[in-house]
């Protein structure tokens, strides 16, 4: 998607509707900061409130993410055009994701072990050697639980036993035993228990 094109639409339709930026991003809940990043290409509307922005504007989100208004004839084609391009810049964003938490986890790993070495291997007072050892758990347990929020949020799981792809709650996630990327989890279509695996995309 074209943000410089998004953004001067944006532009021209809140100027259609005799608004400024500041009425608008009152209007939203925003700011009027965020408003003008969008209107010059630096960043784009959020999901949650794209509808809203859309109903202000008197445009369809399809329109907004074409940047431009359509025509009946292109309407369905351009819909699935960023329809494709939505799931590939969501899949695209997940293999980021997932990337990042194996560099987290390994950065957690060594600084644990980095600590641990210093608390047993050099002289020190015992209320430090505690203190580092308990900094290593804080930094070992936050990184588990980041890396347990991309794990439910990146991709789909996919259930073994009828293929059904889905986005699984972070308690299931949570209390799910696992090897890797495969997690042992009730599938909320057929609602059997299978090891799922992690996978990127939503369509099979």
């Amino acid at each position: 998607m074209d943000q410089i094109k998004i953004g001067k639409f944006i532009a021209d339709k809140r100027k259609e509707q005799n608004m400024t930026q500041l009425q608008v991003a009152e209007k939203l809940g925003i700011t009027d900061r965020a408003v003008s990043k969008w209107e010059t290409g630096k960043s784009m509307p959020d999901s949650a409130i794209m509808l809203e922005l859309c109903d202000l504007l008197k445009i369809t989100v399809n329109e907004l993410l074409c940047g431009e208004k359509l025509s009946m004839e292109n309407y369905n084609k351009e819909l699935e055009k960023n329809l494709l391009e939505t799931l590939k810049e969501k899949e695209d964003s997940d293999k980021r994701l997932l990337a990042n938490e194996i560099v987290m986890g390994v950065i957690a790993v060594i600084s644990l072990i980095t600590l641990a070495c210093i608390a047993t291997y050099i002289d020190m007072e015992l209320w430090l050697r505690i203190l580092l050892a308990a900094i290593g758990i804080a930094v070992m347990l936050g990184a588990s639980i980041f890396a347990l929020r991309i794990e439910q949020k990146a991709g789909y799981y996919e259930c073994a036993k009828c293929g059904y792809r889905y986005v699984p709650a972070y308690k299931n996630v949570f209390l799910a035993m696992h090897v890797n990327r495969t997690r042992f989890m009730k599938c909320p279509h057929c609602g059997k228990r299978s090891w799922q695996r992690k996978v990127v995309s939503k369509n099979r």
